[in-house]
């Protein structure tokens, strides 16, 4: 661990510095879970956090992390909704001006949200790389300064600040269950928690559609994927052909990585809210889809689950819990 780029040190003192900024999430043991999973099952609550998402975590430290004259120029960013909206919260927080850039495909609810918060909004293209290409214009013709929603050392190590809740909470856990998308969460949570409990297993959870560093670690480099619309929108986007820091992290330390159906991620929003009473976004069920789904085999002790957001568009989560079709 420490050659890689986000060490444990680096976490601890961005758990310092953002420290009353964002909220220490709660940690909570699930009855229903743990009866059928025949370990102790913590949620991790942190779809209660500030802005709906771990995000504000990074995006938190990141803007910390910069210079006066830096945040004076204002701060840029892709997003598929949660960082922008957290990116928003913490820039405004500081007296800075943030501009989002998201594809089409980022549901309204969570566009009106940024607006909301005073950001400037760009809708681009069909797909996380195209808005990127505009982040880039905007760094190269305005001066802004990107901060992106995961391959970023101060973005990774403010998620990471969540690993250290979870141990603190669950000294004995043995697995760990995090969303995988561009793995800024991920390598945060896993350099946390394997830095503290070396045994602790840490495995990533995604969609099967458009699971762009599931497909990168299987080609052994990052690759792009086709985007689609999935009931886990926060995890789509692809991770960067040039990714520097969450790839080389993802490869390193996770234990595995699991895919899901939409048929199984709405199983777990449907047991997030009529078995644990908590209205969570697609992204933020993956853990407990994945416990559902028994694609974890046999469990060898406790386990901790991230649910990571709530920004769901209601409608959509209205016709879920009710049962409805995944589509």
């Amino acid at each position: 661990m420490a050659n890689l780029p986000v060490t444990l040190a680096e976490i601890e003192q961005a758990a310092r510095r953002i420290k009353g900024r964002v909220l220490e999430t709660p940690f909570v043991l699930s009855a229903a879970l743990t009866e059928r999973c025949g370990v102790p099952v913590g949620l991790k609550l942190e779809h209660h956090q500030t802005t709906g998402s771990f995000k504000l975590r990074g995006a938190t430290n990141a803007v910390l992390s910069l210079s006066p004259e830096a945040r004076a120029r204002g701060v840029v960013a892709a997003s598929t909704g949660n960082h922008g909206r957290a990116l928003a919260h913490a820039a405004k927080a500081e007296g800075a001006i943030a501009t989002i850039c998201m594809s089409r495909l980022v549901p309204e609810n969570k566009v009106s949200e940024i607006r909301r918060l005073g950001a400037n909004v760009r809708i681009i293209g069909k797909s996380q790389d195209e808005a990127q290409v505009e982040v880039d214009r905007l760094v190269a013709e305005d001066g802004l300064v990107m901060v992106p929603p995961f391959d970023h050392p101060a973005v990774v190590a403010g998620q990471g600040t969540l690993g250290l809740e979870i141990v603190a909470a669950m000294p004995d856990v043995a697995t760990v269950l995090v969303p995988l998308s561009g793995g800024g969460l991920a390598a945060g949570v896993a350099a946390a928690v394997k830095g503290r409990s070396p045994r602790t297993r840490v495995i990533g959870l995604t969609m099967e559609r458009g699971a762009a560093m599931k497909a990168s670690l299987d080609a052994g480099h990052p690759v792009e994927v086709e985007e689609v619309e999935s009931l886990a929108d926060s995890l789509g986007g692809g991770i960067g052909l040039a990714n520097e820091v969450t790839f080389q992290m993802c490869r390193a330390l996770l234990d595995d990585v699991i895919l899901l159906s939409e048929a199984e991620i709405a199983a777990g929003m449907r047991h997030a809210y009529r078995e644990e009473r908590e209205v969570v976004e697609g992204a933020g069920a993956v853990g407990i889809a994945a416990l559902l789904s028994g694609r974890l085999g046999r469990l060898d002790g406790p386990v901790a689950v991230i649910l990571s957001g709530r920004n769901v568009d209601m409608g959509q989560h209205l016709r879920v819990a009710n049962g409805g079709d995944a589509a």
